[in-house]
């Protein structure tokens, strides 16, 4: 976790990490003991941005969970008690609904600058992996969160997603089952919604121990770096403290102030309208949609024409991620040697935008007007299609045909030469 020559002045300190040296630890893990690539950019802060969201998330769901019932006849009316009666309740929930949002953000350009830059590359797959984990906790604990206000969406997004699971019938019976697992019952109701803020609770505690387990899988082969390439010599690292915990601190002061412009400003903007209309299983909205940040995998499932194969192409559509080690067969991890793979790469993101927008979209609405006209069913398709493709087929035979740009011999040269062009 990085070699730490913490010694503590104080001799009470000092007796107490003799006997748990837990200082020593994280000076090891963030202070000075730990050296990174001198040349990281700003790219590499949002590592620490999701730390952070994640302690508000838990900080604000802790304060909420005081003022909140578990329960089908008062969820909602506790949420709208938070809002109106508690002492800054609406600043604290927004907070939360808000902090989802920027937490996805965050994690989302934290995967992407992992796949440009090829830190899922040897020797860091694990830390690929344990990310990975962290981002599967992170949707499941935000689809159960969404459930808790207890409004329209939130009732029948739980009734959608949970009956996909229902399509795991493999064994007769199997998948009414695993739905009445989810449910606690026959339906979507009170068990369910208990079920869900036990676990919407739990998760993100769970979530914490796997991040310290990302941060010791990152501090044993080391931070990757936008060259690429393994820091060598020692004029290749610098210490992480002082110099990126201010550039952190300064990029962290940034984020702040556009996640209080949300909160303050348009604090619903991220949110559905039907979430403000009590939960009615009598009166289905006109189209059901999750969270945006699901978006790009809910126009996949709805591309499929079988249930059960949708369900499959959704779930596959996050696990390829865990396998992208071994499709990309490049020697050279960056993308910016690599401008074939980075051609794709933007190409994919924008495919993926693409295909989050649609996710808002009826599957027969008409969205190019041109003879017999293009649906969104269509669209998503299209982008479907592309989205595996560039997975299955365009890393795999890119990475390994490419002519690639000539790479640095080392970090230090690289800095200098730059400084010297500047």
């Amino acid at each position: 976790m990085g070699s730490s020559t913490y010694t503590p002045e104080n001799k009470a300190v000092k007796w107490f990490e003799d006997r748990l040296p837990i200082l020593g630890l994280i000076h090891g893990t963030l202070g000075a003991g730990y050296n990174a690539p001198r040349n990281l950019n700003y790219w590499w802060n949002f590592g620490s941005l999701a730390g952070f969201m994640l302690v508000v998330q838990i900080i604000t769901g802790i304060i909420l969970v005081m003022h909140y019932t578990p329960h089908v006849d008062f969820a909602f009316a506790a949420v709208e008690h938070i809002m109106r009666d508690v002492n800054y309740g609406w600043l604290i929930r927004y907070i939360h609904a808000n902090g989802a949002s920027m937490f996805f953000v965050v994690v989302y350009i934290h995967i992407l600058r992992g796949m440009y830059f090829g830190s899922y590359q040897s020797p860091r797959e694990v830390l690929w992996f344990l990310g990975l984990v962290i981002y599967l906790l992170m949707m499941a604990t935000g689809f159960m969160g969404y459930v808790l206000p207890w409004g329209q969406m939130s009732f029948w997004g739980a009734t959608v997603i949970t009956n996909l699971f229902g399509a795991f019938d493999f064994v007769d019976g199997m998948g009414e089952s695993i739905l009445h697992l989810l449910w606690g019952g026959f339906s979507v109701d009170n068990p369910t919604l208990q079920r869900f803020f036990s676990l919407h609770y739990l998760l993100p505690f769970v979530i914490v121990g796997v991040v310290i387990l990302h941060i010791w899988a990152l501090h044993l082969p080391g931070s990757n770096n936008p060259l690429g390439i393994d820091a060598k010599g020692p004029g290749d690292k610098i210490p992480f403290h002082p110099y990126y915990t201010a550039k952190d601190a300064f990029g962290l002061s940034f984020f702040i102030v556009i996640f209080a412009v949300f909160i303050f400003f348009m604090p619903n903007i991220m949110g559905h309208p039907d979430n403000y209309i009590e939960a009615n299983p009598m009166v289905t909205p006109a189209h059901i949609v999750p969270e945006w940040y699901y978006l790009p995998f809910y126009t996949i499932l709805k591309a499929v024409p079988d249930k059960l194969l949708g369900v499959i192409a959704m779930f596959a559509s996050i696990l390829i991620f865990f396998v992208l080690p071994w499709l990309d067969g490049s020697k050279i991890r960056s993308a910016k040697f690599r401008p074939v793979t980075a051609f794709f790469f933007w190409v994919f993101l924008v495919n993926a935008i693409f295909l989050g927008y649609l996710g808002t979209k009826l599957p027969d609405e008409v969205m190019i007007d041109m003879a017999g006209g293009v649906t969104a069913l269509t669209l998503g398709q299209i982008g479907s299609v592309f989205y595996f493709a560039y997975f299955i087929v365009i890393v795999p035979l890119v990475s390994r045909m490419e002519s690639t740009k000539p790479v640095p011999t080392s970090i230090a040269q690289s800095v200098l030469d730059a400084n010297q062009k500047g």
